[in-house]
């Protein structure tokens, strides 16, 4: 009898713990089992809340049926304050189901989707939302682990006035799933979402939403994407990708995004209303399109530089017969409508090449205003425009026209309207151009209101200021103590380094007294994830580092890092790196990129290994270590190495760089040594982009290019190469200009 009453007791107070967790909002849960226990019992307009406070290690499975008119909720108690760290991720999967105001920061999934519209295969979700959440820095640390943020499978789904920021490691932020006929013609709506800083991933992989894959490219989807604000999405030359049919990307605004909207595969899709301010910054792209019956309509593009497949308007070339991963050739597309204002390429029958054959045909451009300030050449055609049908178009005056194509030149003003958008205007348009007076999508309207934006840049010099005297480990231990952006200013003296100096900020080193930083370790700086490295105004010597080969003054981390980071030396002089045969001033490892190398009025003499490595990533697959290298009146005497080593191989067209920049350096006595294999002063592979000019090149080995596929642009102008150094490439299609052969004398 005791017995009985003892167990009814338990069950009452079991049931009253859960009706004192109830809340006017709904049932109140704190834990992961809570949370599962209350919704086994879930029934439609029911609301679990979970509580505020961090939820680490947490993995929801949301799996319930609500109804259209009762829909089942799980929100934060309070928006934002629900924070999921470490190895945590969201599963939705029933029918009617709304997941809001939830953050997933500082941590990354043990799976491969941090919200996954699935339980599993043939398990989906229909008729959900996710809404009013935040994506954060949540990264696995591997930099080509793959994973993506969000993947909506099942059938009228919607994302909205969520928040994707920083975006490190492999895989697309939001992709569209079709895997059967239980997620396809599925009409899931994103809107009014805030995609932020995706920075380059220097490989394919780096797209900030993708609509299907090549497999069911001839699928339709019917995904809209509307209303949404894309700010500097850098990651590659996609965007967003569509490999489906039948997706319309409307009212969206891209601002300062590398890249373009890519219809990459599938027919009748529609890019309308939308929004490109490139504000001259590089890479800047608007659409590109292959496939049929493909349309841009009624957008407006501004400051774009993009070129190539990264132009404001790209019409690609098709392969005939194409398998279905490839390029079909352009049938039916629809250009009208479309506002280009001071954008620097437009790209027809792009790609044409021996594989890529068939020029778009059965095409219309019509309505449209070109209007370009200060530059001749706008139009870049490949190969046969017949098939495409120009008409209405009108092109500032000084322009240089499509030959053989009517379009007007008009004396075009630009004016603001009564929104603050510069357009082009003149009493000669005739119904062209886009109709739109402003963006419908802003930093204001989209994303949750209660998140605040914050710039991820790595930025040097906006920090405190640091005095360091000479000594031992002085330098070591104000690096160890600085914050992001500080300066450490050295006085006169030596600097001797007994441990190596760690970096995991943006840090600036510098004096105007040249001081001596020395070390008695094989690597003196090593950039840490999260780290960039400013070094001005010093000397540095290898004369107290071990003997041992592999000796480096920089280097990266030889873990993956999942940040790009940036190393500038300016006014340094380097020295005596000569203790072993193969001592270098910076190297790069595997899994890491570089945003930017600058190098500037250095001097660089008697090393035995090269100045600067940037070829680990030699698998190629289309990766590659650094973005930008810039070197700017430097000297470099007496390098067994290369000046530099850098490399990109395979055959991807994905990627942006590598871009390199050399000019007004001396070269002198540099590629002698016996271990450098590339027998090289200069050693290029597959570099995007190349300009040297205004240097001189004195008894070293020659300059090596490798051209790639990309359409690299190759420049050598106005440079010295006495008799016995010279240029040994693969492709004779590089330029040179103004160059002077002369004697050593």
């Amino acid at each position: 009898m005791k017995r009985n009453i003892l167990i009814c007791l338990i069950l009452i107070l079991y049931v009253l713990s859960f009706q004192a967790c109830s809340t006017p909002d709904g049932k109140l849960v704190k834990t992961v089992d809570e949370f599962n226990e209350v919704l086994k019992t879930a029934m439609p307009g029911d609301k679990i809340v979970l509580a505020n406070g961090t939820w680490t290690d947490a993995e929801l499975l949301v799996k319930a049926k609500g109804t259209a008119e009762s829909p089942i909720t799980i929100s934060a108690e309070t928006k934002g304050k629900v924070i999921f760290t470490g190895q945590s991720n969201l599963r939705i999967a029933g029918e009617y189901l709304i997941v809001s105001g939830l953050v997933f920061k500082d941590g990354y999934t043990p799976t491969s989707v941090v919200i996954s519209f699935r339980e599993k295969t043939g398990k989906y979700a229909n008729h959900c939302r996710l809404t009013e959440s935040v994506i954060d820095n949540f990264n696995n640390p591997e930099r080509f682990s793959t994973e993506s943020w969000v993947d909506l499978y099942g059938q009228n789904n919607r994302v909205d006035h969520c928040y994707f920021i920083d975006k490190r490691c492999q895989g697309v932020t939001m992709t569209i799933r079709l895997p059967d006929e239980l997620c396809q013609n599925n009409h899931h709506q994103i809107d009014h979402n805030y995609f932020a800083f995706r920075q380059n991933l220097g490989s394919n992989g780096g797209e900030t939403l993708r609509i299907g894959t090549s497999k069911y490219s001839l699928t339709t989807s019917g995904t809209v994407v509307e209303d949404n604000y894309f700010g500097h999405t850098d990651g590659e030359h996609e965007i967003i990708s569509i490999k489906s049919c039948g997706n319309v990307i409307r009212n969206n605004t891209f601002n300062e995004c590398w890249g373009t909207v890519t219809f990459r595969h599938g027919h009748d899709n529609l890019a309308e209303g939308n929004f490109f301010f490139g504000n001259g910054k590089v890479n800047t792209g608007g659409i590109r399109i292959i496939n049929e019956r493909n349309k841009a309509i009624n957008n407006y593009l501004s400051g774009l530089t993009g070129t190539r497949f990264r132009g404001a308007l790209v019409v690609m070339n098709g392969i005939p017969n194409s398998p279905i991963n490839r390029y079909n050739q352009v049938i039916g597309g629809v250009f009208r409508n479309n506002t280009f204002l001071n954008c620097e390429n437009v790209q027809l029958c792009a790609g044409s090449d021996q594989e890529r054959t068939l020029p778009p045909i059965e095409t219309v451009i019509e309505n449209n205003i070109f209007y370009l300030k200060g530059k001749k050449k706008l139009f870049t055609v490949y190969d046969d425009i017949s098939g495409i049908t120009f008409q209405n178009n009108y092109l500032s005056k000084g322009v240089k026209p499509i030959s053989g194509v009517r379009i007007d030149m008009v004396d075009l003003q630009v004016v603001k309207n009564s929104y603050g958008l510069p357009v082009p205007v003149s009493p000669a348009l005739k119904n062209a151009g886009c109709s739109l007076e402003k963006p419908e999508a802003t930093a204001e309207n989209c994303g949750p209101s209660w998140f605040k934006t914050e710039n991820k840049a790595l930025l040097f010099d906006q920090g405190k200021t640091i005095s360091v005297l000479p000594g031992v480990n002085t330098l070591v231990e104000a690096v160890e103590k600085s914050n992001a952006g500080d300066r450490i200013v050295l006085s006169d003296g030596e600097y001797l380094n007994s441990k190596t100096i760690q970096v995991k900020v943006p840090v600036t080193i510098m004096s105007d007294k040249k001081p001596l930083i020395t070390s008695e370790k094989s690597n003196m700086f090593v950039i840490e994830n999260g780290g960039a490295l400013k070094l001005q105004g010093l000397q540095i010597s290898g004369t107290q580092a071990p003997d041992m080969a592999g000796n480096v003054i920089v280097s990266t981390s030889k873990y993956s890092m999942n940040r790009n980071y940036k190393l500038v030396a300016e006014n340094c002089n380097v020295k005596d790196l000569s203790v072993n045969h193969s001592f270098s001033f910076f190297k790069s490892y595997k899994n890491t990129f570089a945003d930017s190398v600058k190098i500037k009025n250095c001097d660089f003499q008697n090393i035995t290994g090269h100045v600067i490595e940037l070829d680990s990533e030699n698998e190629d697959l289309g990766i590659y270590s650094a973005e930008n290298v810039n070197i700017e009146g430097c000297s470099f005497n007496h390098i067994k190495g290369s000046v530099i080593n850098l490399y990109r191989g395979g055959t991807d067209e994905s990627t942006f760089g590598p871009v390199f920049k050399m000019e007004n350096c001396e070269i002198k006595d540099v590629g002698v040594g016996s271990r450098n294999k590339e027998e090289a002063c200069l050693y290029l592979h597959g570099v995007q982009r190349t300009n040297i000019e205004h240097s001189s090149f004195l008894k070293s080995k020659p300059i090596k290019l490798f051209l790639t596929n990309g359409e690299p642009v190759t420049r050598i102008d106005s440079n010295e190469f006495y008799s016995e150094v010279g240029i040994v490439s693969n492709d004779p299609h590089y330029e040179q200009i103004n160059n002077i052969l002369a004697k050593p004398e």
